[in-house]
């Protein structure tokens, strides 16, 4: 090849690599000439066609029940901006690995970054689109990712704290960003401002004031001292909105009743829908069933209690799942709570008329048994069945006589499962005050009122981590979430039940303290993070430094 051929093919190629993977739509609407590389603020839904400049909103008076609406305008498409980053991936691989980086910045400090999830948005626009609006509250609704993204910013991660009472500058960057084997993030492609006035809440004294406990608890009443100011500050918080959907809390200190308020329309004798609560239930039957002799123990395995090859995509690895590894979450089902395309997802159980035959038709995943963990609500349904055929006079009646008779409880709804059996998957309701004494059990290693329930070495079992090498959550033991709140420099660890909505009972292992909060921020990105701000921020601070 001549030398200037291979020169020019040089330059060639050199150039070709910035160029525009995918033709964007072309730039002809005015007022996006006008404002390339810029995000505008405004309070209603307003067509492209139709927008002037008149109608951005430089400065507004901040209100949840409001629009907030902005539309992005930029040079070129989301895909492009990808190319930019890394020239060599294909359209499908820069789709599938990267999207939209948001940055919200108050008063010139960064609260909040989220790299999009690569679902978020069409294939379609992020190809050609060059303006998008995203609605981020909004009076109608509208199902968007971008209300979720907003919620995860506000409610989540910091952004109702920083955005309080007063006047404040409220920015939002977007970059592109790629994740391949390392985070690539790209340049700022669009900005924008305004200034937010945040309106002062009237709050009466009432709503602040701390609950005096009413007679009758059921409990002694703790006579220790607490921070009062903490809790006046939580309730402050709660009435003001910032902590949403929250129905009770209930604090028991050395055995004691110390805490006991409700709110948004709740009272003492409110049975609460705490939902996956109810699964650390099946635990606690499950070890007194063996403990009481009606199961050999929590090794056995299903063999012991199906004809498994009568059930579809039998395989012999179905023979070796274990109780302990349908209450460990590790039994190797093809079932995830977590991945909407999962077989075994609890979604597609509830239409079924039949839970049990729909979890043990379940094909067997890759998963080794006892080792990977996933949430799976059916592999609970499963333990409760095993229960229901072992125990005398089935799992409603063994229930209530030896787990909420001896605990005085009396006022308590299942829910169940289409053969009207108790559904341990979750959906029990009870009064917060006796959500306490399941917890309180656990706190007392199994004793209730000088009778032994439940045996202290199930206890012990439950409470151990059986995942401390997975990274991305803090360990699960039988049935119950591990979590460790941080308080200036101490760890707190605890074990506790948790339920869709907010709903927790809180044990600590090392301090005599069990928390039950009940909520119902039923399937709410915040749900579970503002229950863990204001046990580590407000609770724990206040009873126990």
């Amino acid at each position: 090849m001549k030398p200037i051929l291979l020169f020019i093919l040089v330059i060639i190629s050199g150039f070709s690599s910035g160029q525009n993977i995918v033709e964007p739509e072309k730039i002809e609407n005015s007022v996006q000439k006008n404002h390339v590389n810029k995000i505008v603020f405004l309070d209603k839904v307003i067509p492209l066609e139709s927008l002037k400049e008149s109608d951005f909103q430089k400065t507004a008076t901040f209100q949840e029940d409001k629009d907030l609406d902005i539309r992005i305008f930029l040079d070129n498409s989301l895909i492009n901006y990808l190319h930019q980053l890394y020239p060599s991936l294909s359209v499908d691989e820069l789709l599938k690995k990267g999207n939209y980086q948001f940055n919200f910045i108050v008063d010139g400090k960064l609260i909040y970054t989220e790299n999009l999830n690569s679902g978020a948005g069409t294939n379609e626009s992020k190809k050609l689109k060059t303006n998008f609006r995203i609605p981020l509250i909004s009076t109608k609704n509208e199902d968007s990712w971008g209300k979720y993204l907003w919620m995860r910013f506000y409610l989540t991660n910091g952004g109702i704290d920083a955005l309080e009472t007063g006047n404040h500058t409220f920015k939002i960057e977007i970059k592109p960003y790629l994740k391949t084997s390392t985070l690539k993030v790209g340049n700022i492609i669009a900005q924008g401002e305004i200034q937010l006035i945040v309106p002062k809440k009237n709050i009466s004294p009432e709503q602040i004031a701390i609950q005096k406990i009413q007679p009758n608890s059921g409990w002694k009443v703790s006579d220790e001292k607490f921070d009062q100011e903490k809790i006046k500050a939580l309730n402050r918080k709660i009435a003001e909105n910032r902590f949403r959907d929250i129905t009770g809390i209930v604090v028991i200190k050395n055995e004691k009743l110390l805490l006991e308020e409700y709110f948004n329309g709740y009272k003492r004798d409110s049975l609460n829908d705490t939902r996956s609560v109810g699964k650390s239930f099946s635990s606690a039957l499950m070890g007194m069933a063996i403990k009481d002799g009606y199961i050999k123990s929590e090794n056995l395995s299903l063999k012991e209690f199906y004809h498994l090859n009568q059930f579809s995509n039998y395989s012999s690895k179905k023979d070796s799942v274990t109780i302990k590894s349908l209450l460990t979450m590790s039994s190797g089902f093809d079932g995830n709570d977590q991945d909407e395309e999962s077989p075994g997802n609890e979604e597609n159980m509830y239409p079924t008329d039949n839970w049990v035959k729909f979890v043990l038709d379940l094909p067997m995943s890759e998963n080794k048994i006892g080792k990977t963990w996933n949430y799976f609500t059916a592999g609970v349904v499963l333990t409760g069945d095993i229960l229901d055929q072992s125990v005398p006079k089935g799992l409603e009646n063994y229930a209530d006589k030896k787990l909420f008779q001896p605990l005085g409880i009396t006022n308590y709804k299942w829910q169940f499962t289409p053969q009207q059996k108790p559904s341990l998957a979750g959906g029990l309701r009870m009064k917060a005050l006796d959500f306490a004494k399941f917890g309180q059990l656990y706190k007392n290693n199994g004793t209730w009122n000088g009778k032994n329930v439940l045996d202290k070495n199930w206890i012990k079992k439950s409470f151990t981590n059986y995942f401390a090498d997975n990274k991305d959550f803090e360990g699960y033991g039988y049935l119950f979430w591990r979590k460790v709140y941080k308080v200036g420099n101490r760890n707190f660890e605890s074990y506790q039940s948790s339920g869709n909505g907010g709903n927790k009972i809180i044990v600590f292992t090392e301090i005599p303290l069990v928390i039950v909060v009940t909520a119902k921020a039923y399937n709410k990105p915040y749900a579970h993070s503002q229950v863990d701000k204001m046990v580590q921020d407000y609770l724990l601070p206040a009873v126990y430094e």
